[in-house]
């Protein structure tokens, strides 16, 4: 004899609670193209044409000195570089970041000034065309010190984005040095006021750089707090490398984001945000492609190095601090996705078509092979034509595959890309 029906009925009804539940926190990945990056420029160093400025600069340091041996192989490089180059004309900078924090250097009393000539450059490019997709600020933490300072510089950043352009555009926030949930759920107010008061839809960011925000005193994986204390806004998780370390007591010689002890946060990031609808973010290095060619070859090595770890290890977007970062940023991230296009495509298309093969893929699978073709699109180093002619799909059955809601109608960049919405 079958079950009853009241049994079934007494399962939905402990049970839909929790579903409802669930599907609130964890409303599953954003369409919305993730940046590979964020270029962090302090707010005293923001002008007109900064993009391009950046893109001038990263292509004059890779004429000067040529991109060195990144282990590539020869066939891969020849397909990258000139795909780089083109990005470096085109869109350099796809996430900016005015730096009010750390990276701000202005004189004491500069701040008023130099913030709201950021947003006057941040404006002016937004209305020439010119800024890169996304663009926001981070400014002081809301420790008591700073806490005044640091919302009065975000008051007057969106007061100075001007016109109907600016205005119509998400911006981020940043919010440095989160020590505990209580200040991510002060801070939502303070959000709502500022879209009130000047009309920018605001994102949220939360930097990971306090050994507090990872675990909290009573044991607990602090972060996964901190991520749904901010909700909706949230769109990601930057982890502070040098700030996180310090606070360890790693030495300085050995402060760099593949420190083991920086992976253990960095992992418990990737858990807090998986489902959510916000993304893990790595950080930077401060070793930077200056001096002759020898120590500008170095430096990029070790960044390329540092991007194609963070790219293995599901970590999609870092920082950037210097113009020349942007070369092996954009080598390194086109050589990963151009690499991983054939096996991806092969594993689809046996997917798609139930072909037995020697990797039997799920649909969780078939997710994350239709995402990492997904992200190379977006960030051109693949482009649709090839990408059909591997696969046999275009965008909106990858989107599907990748259990996200299809982009039709975003933005372009003119490319067939879309813009990042946030």
């Amino acid at each position: 004899m079958p079950l009853p029906e009241d049994v079934y009925a007494e399962l939905d009804r402990r049970l839909g609670p929790v579903d409802a539940a669930r599907a609130a926190a964890f409303p599953g990945e954003r369409a919305a193209r993730q940046p590979v990056h964020t270029c962090y420029v302090p707010a005293d160093a923001v002008v007109p044409g900064l993009a391009a400025a950046w893109g001038a600069a990263a292509l004059a340091a890779l004429d000067a000195h040529g991109l060195p041996d990144l282990g590539h192989p020869p066939a891969l490089v020849e397909e990258v570089l000139p795909r780089v180059r083109a990005k470096l004309a085109a869109e350099p900078v796809e996430d900016l970041r005015v730096d009010a924090e750390d990276g701000y250097r202005g004189p004491p009393g500069a701040e008023d000034d130099d913030v709201a000539r950021a947003a006057a450059a941040v404006a002016a490019d937004t209305a020439a065309g010119t800024a890169p997709p996304s663009v926001g600020i981070r400014a002081k933490s809301l420790e008591g010190p700073s806490r005044r300072r640091g919302v009065r510089s975000l008051d007057l950043f969106l007061a100075g984005l001007g016109g109907t352009a600016a205005r119509a555009r998400k911006a981020v926030v940043t919010l440095p040095k989160v020590t505990d949930a209580e200040q991510v759920r002060a801070f939502l107010p303070v959000l709502d006021a500022l879209e009130a008061a000047h009309g920018v839809p605001l994102d949220l960011e939360l930097q990971v750089e306090t050994p507090q925000a990872v675990v909290g005193p009573d044991g607990r994986v602090a972060v996964a707090a901190l991520v749904h204390a901010a909700g909706p806004r949230l769109t990601g998780l930057h982890h502070g490398t040098y700030d996180y370390s310090a606070a360890l007591g790693i030495a300085a010689a050995h402060q760099s984001p593949d420190h083991p002890a920086l992976d253990l946060a960095k992992q418990l990031m990737q858990v807090a945000v998986a489902g959510t609808g916000a993304v893990a973010v790595d950080g930077s290095t401060n070793v930077l492609p200056v001096g002759d060619r020898g120590s500008v070859h170095a430096a990029w090595r070790l960044h390329a190095g540092l991007v194609r770890r963070a790219l293995e290890r599901g970590l999609y977007q870092g920082w950037d601090l210097h113009p020349a970062q942007l070369v092996t940023r954009y080598a390194a991230t086109y050589a990963f996705y151009r690499a991983a296009l054939p096996a991806a495509a092969a594993r689809l298309t046996a997917y798609r078509e139930r072909v037995d093969g020697g990797v039997l893929d799920e649909p969780a699978t078939a997710r994350a092979l239709a995402s990492v073709v997904l992200r190379g699109l977006d960030c051109g180093a693949l482009d649709d034509g090839e990408v059909r002619a591997a696969t046999g799909i275009g965008r909106a059955e990858l989107d599907r595959l990748a259990g996200r809601a299809a982009r039709g109608g975003a933005p372009g960049t003119g490319d067939g890309r879309p813009t990042i919405p946030w």
